[in-house]
C-alpha cells in the first residue's frame, strides 16, 4: 500500500490527461564517448479534451550514465507550441490550468506539466508549460496561445469560455 501512496504521489511519467505524446525527432546536442548523448526531443500530442488543437513541445533529455539509467534529473528549459489543426470542439468543461499532459522529469521529485487555460474575453486557448519540484519549484516556463477561428467551411465558432468551469 505505501509503493501505491509513493507511485500515486511522485507519478510514473505517463500520461495524466492526455496518451503519451509522439516522438517526432531528437537532435543530439552533446557528445558523449561510451555512454548516450545529451538530446533535444520534440514531441507531438493532441488536446485530449479539445478537438481540433494539438501541441509540439521539446524537451532536453540527458544523456551520460545517469541518463542512461534513468535517474538524472533533467533541465527544466521546455519549449512549447500549440496550434489549431481542425474545427474546435470541445468534449468536456473544464478548469483553469487544468492539466492536458504530465511527466516525471526526475526520478522522484520533478515533474512537468502543460495546462490549458481560456482567455474568455479573447476567445483564445492558453497552454503553458512548467516544470515544478516537490522541494524548490522552477520558474522557467512557455506559453503558447490557439485563438478559437473558423475552420474550412464552419461558420459558428465555440467559445472557450462556455466550457470553463465556474
Amino acid at each position: 500500500m505505501a509503493a501505491l501512496a509513493v507511485v500515486f504521489v511522485f507519478g510514473q511519467g505517463a500520461a495524466v490527461a492526455a496518451d503519451q505524446p509522439d516522438l517526432i525527432f531528437k537532435k543530439s546536442t552533446v557528445f558523449k564517448w561510451l555512454t548516450p548523448n545529451d538530446k533535444l526531443a520534440t514531441y507531438g500530442l493532441d488536446d485530449p479534451e479539445v478537438e481540433g488543437v494539438a501541441c509540439h513541445f521539446t524537451v532536453p533529455e540527458r544523456g551520460g550514465f545517469k541518463g542512461w539509467i534513468g535517474v538524472a534529473e533533467e533541465v527544466s528549459d521546455i519549449s512549447l507550441a500549440c496550434r489549431q489543426i481542425g474545427p474546435i470542439k470541445f468534449k468536456a468543461k473544464f478548469e483553469q490550468g487544468e492539466d492536458v499532459f504530465r511527466q516525471r522529469r526526475s526520478l522522484f521529485f520533478k515533474k512537468m506539466q502543460i495546462v490549458r487555460g481560456c482567455d474568455i474575453k479573447r476567445n483564445v486557448l492558453v497552454y503553458m508549460v512548467y516544470s515544478d519540484r516537490i522541494i524548490e519549484g522552477s520558474p522557467k516556463n512557455s506559453t503558447s496561445s490557439v485563438p478559437i477561428m473558423p475552420w474550412g467551411g464552419q461558420g459558428d465558432v465555440a467559445k472557450c469560455g462556455d466550457w470553463v468551469e465556474k
